[in-house]
């Protein structure tokens, strides 16, 4: 159990390197910074709002202070001792408020700072990761497409194998059928296999049809010079007997004369 555990958890993890992209984690990376920053940020916030509501209650409580403390004076001096006396204790006890929400105003204050100054760092870091995450991003861009123009010129691509394969095929096909064509006509022509369409003659009866073709040219040739030949001398006969009519009648007409 503890080996195929371990085999399949080897395979996982090979599978996993295959489907991982570095550039979708490196943004994954990025984002998840990003959202620490904005709660940072949030924080920051949260506490200045806190420290500003403290900041208001104290100025509330040290008007209502300065308020008891002027009707004490007045009180005092119409003679009424014993309400200024509970207006001097009211503002004692403001007073202790107001001592309790500086002190808790000064430790917002230390935490707003710290808060602030860690912001600015983590702002610092993401700048800076964002600036190497485009770096090794274009970088490993740059790296697999040199790769793939490789493997493509090489040959040795996923693609380039199968485009490969298919050419190897066609070409083998086209031997194999060019093989047996050549083959069948030659059992043709020896006569080891018969036409059944009566059309497919063997060598003896091809060249006794181009002998036979050619001893016909022959004799249309010699029977044209033939007729060539009888045409000029009827030609002949015709022009010469024209002739010694011709003589006949000149001289008939000069023993009339």
């Amino acid at each position: 159990m503890k080996r195929m555990g371990m085999i399949f958890r080897a395979k996982a993890n090979k599978a996993l390197d295959r489907a991982e992209d570095p550039r979708e984690t490196l943004d994954y990376s990025y984002q998840k910074q990003l959202e620490l920053l904005q709660k940072v940020r949030r924080g920051v916030a949260d506490v200045a709002t806190s420290r500003k509501r403290l900041e208001l209650q104290m100025n509330q409580l040290q008007g209502q202070s300065a308020k008891l403390e002027d009707q004490g004076r007045k009180a005092l001096a119409l003679g009424r001792e014993d309400l200024a006396r509970e207006a001097l204790s009211r503002r004692a006890a403001l007073q202790q408020q107001v001592t309790d929400l500086e002190t808790q105003h000064q430790t917002l204050q230390g935490e707003e700072e710290k808060l602030t100054l860690a912001s600015q760092r983590l702002q610092a870091k993401v700048d800076a990761f964002r600036t190497r995450k485009e770096t090794i991003k274009a970088t490993y861009t740059a790296a697999q497409a040199q790769t793939r123009i490789g493997e493509a010129f090489s040959g040795i691509s996923e693609e380039m194998g199968d485009v490969g394969m298919a050419i190897q095929r066609a070409e083998d096909k086209t031997a194999q059928l060019q093989a047996r064509a050549g083959a069948i006509d030659e059992l043709l022509a020896s006569g080891a296999l018969d036409d059944q369409s009566g059309m497919a003659k063997d060598d003896i009866a091809a060249e006794l049809d181009r002998i036979s073709g050619g001893t016909d040219v022959e004799l249309e040739l010699q029977r044209m010079k033939a007729e060539l030949a009888g045409g000029g001398s009827q030609q002949a006969i015709e022009g010469g007997q024209q002739n010694q009519s011709q003589q006949s009648q000149g001289q008939h007409k000069f023993d009339k004369q």
